[in-house]
């Protein structure tokens, strides 16, 4: 059945300068400019809401003066949107750095729930060194998959971009909506490849850049410009990839029975489509079933096991 879902990011806070004599006021102020900023896309009634990495910071603090206002903020802008989560119901993706117990700190982004709790979080597994040697940071571990109430989701920060070890994990583990929240932007074509690699949405949420949405073939169909620093749009979590070798027929067969209820989004050039249900009576999945369609990496798997048989490969 079809699952749509709204998805906002934005890319700025617009924070003045600071000298970081008077924290609570510096503080009190990243609140209040987050609130203006929220107000921009609350009104469209979202499911789901991105913030960049470090969104809340103010990047005139020298380094004394940002331990300082990281001390002082602690949990506060998180609880803050907590309640902002409740008041809306909205789901909102928070980063920030958490200080634990032991003094340590994580970058994390945290899953608000629209009910106000923490659906969970992700520790940055890839951290920049010096997040390490000068922030205390400890690099994440876990690259889990956080069920919201409208699907599965999964973090990247930042320099987790780069590597594939954090992909891999999550090509294998399947989450339905990939969020970046970041202060790095990484280029289309990376962004566009964790999407068709992961076949997963991808949110990102990039800061002072630009913010997109991008479906699980890798096309960009959303984003914000430089006169609006936030968007809002609509993703279908009930699809399906699949390749065109052994299934055109079939397709076929399937508009041709369901009419608009089935959507076959080809984006050119990559023998792959994207099978949504646009309906309430049957699910991405159930076309899948009643056409014995293939799936994508069904068909890869397909190719590479005939490949690895015996004889198949040149003495």
């Amino acid at each position: 059945m079809a699952r749509y879902v709204k998805l906002s990011a934005i890319n700025t806070l617009r924070l003045p300068q600071d000298d970081g004599h008077d924290l609570e006021a510096a503080l009190n102020t990243a609140i209040e400019h987050l609130d203006r900023a929220l107000a921009d896309v609350l009104p469209d009634r979202p499911d789901l809401i991105a913030l960049p990495e470090a969104f809340d910071r103010y990047p005139s603090h020298d380094g004394a003066a940002k331990r300082a206002y990281y001390e002082l903020r602690r949990d506060r802008v998180r609880d803050h949107l907590m309640k902002v989560a409740r008041d809306n119901s909205v789901n909102i993706a928070y980063n920030y750095g958490p200080i634990y117990p032991d003094g340590t700190k994580r970058n994390q982004t945290v899953f608000i729930s629209r009910t106000g709790g923490i659906d969970g979080f992700y520790n940055k597994n890839h951290l920049v060194d010096t997040e390490n040697t000068v922030n205390n940071m400890l690099f994440g571990k876990d690259a889990p998959i956080i069920k919201t109430d409208f699907g599965k989701v999964a973090g990247i920060i930042c320099f987790d971009l780069n590597y594939d070890e954090l992909r891999e994990k999550y090509m294998k583990n399947h989450p339905e909506l990939l969020v970046f929240c970041s202060q790095y932007h990484g280029g289309d074509f990376v962004q566009s490849y964790w999407a068709y690699s992961c076949r997963s949405w991808f949110l990102g949420a990039v800061f002072q850049n630009e913010c997109a949405l991008v479906n699980p073939l890798g096309t960009k169909i959303a984003h914000s410009t430089n006169y609006f620093p936030y968007f809002t749009a609509t993703a279908n979590l009930d699809y399906a990839v699949v390749h065109l070798d052994y299934n055109w027929g079939k397709l076929d067969a399937a508009r041709r029975k369901y009419g608009s209820g089935v959507k076959v989004y080809d984006p050119g050039n990559v023998g792959a489509v994207l099978i949504t249900s646009e309906c309430d009576e049957f699910s991405a999945m159930d076309i899948i079933r009643e056409f014995d369609i293939m799936l994508l990496d069904d068909y890869f798997a397909k190719s590479m096991a005939h490949r690895h048989a015996p004889g198949m490969i040149e003495p």
